[in-house]
């Protein structure tokens, strides 16, 4: 079994929570088939601006465990960024929720005991550019102690 961190943001985490369902563009195809029912998915999102005096950290939103292997489903779903076109997150995966986090879970304190975050003043590089990376059981069971 594996553990799954998904890089998100926040609208996209809600139709993810609401909808019970996981995708990504066309050219991760190598990440998410490696997929399985059974792993588990930890859905990151990113820091938002809401406005001026209003920063939102970077979260975990919530733990789900994957039921489905990897299949493309084009309709529109998701809230694509501005700089992604028309992208629909095709690829998809289904979802079971194990717990959703309200309020998120903090990232940036976890940083200093995250054992996949190996440089911790740079730690963005370790997600940044992609959609879902794999983490040890121990970052799965620290980030599953705060909620």
């Amino acid at each position: 079994m594996e553990h799954w961190l998904a890089i998100s943001n926040r609208a996209n985490s809600e139709i993810t929570i609401k909808r019970q369902i996981w995708g990504v563009p066309k050219r991760y195809i190598n990440q998410i088939s490696k997929t399985r029912p059974g792993d588990t998915l930890l859905v990151y999102v990113g820091q938002q601006v809401v406005d001026k005096d209003t920063t939102l950290p970077p979260a975990i939103t919530g733990s789900f465990e994957i039921v489905s292997e990897v299949y493309e489903d084009s309709s529109k779903v998701f809230t694509t960024p501005p700089k992604l076109g028309n992208e629909t997150f095709p690829l998809r995966i289904k979802l079971r929720p194990i717990r959703i986090f309200d309020p998120p879970v903090e990232f940036k304190p976890l940083i200093p005991k995250l054992a996949f975050v190996t440089n911790k003043t740079q730690w963005s590089g370790h997600i940044r550019g992609q959609a879902m990376r794999t983490i040890p059981e121990e970052d799965y069971q620290l980030i599953m102690s705060q909620g």
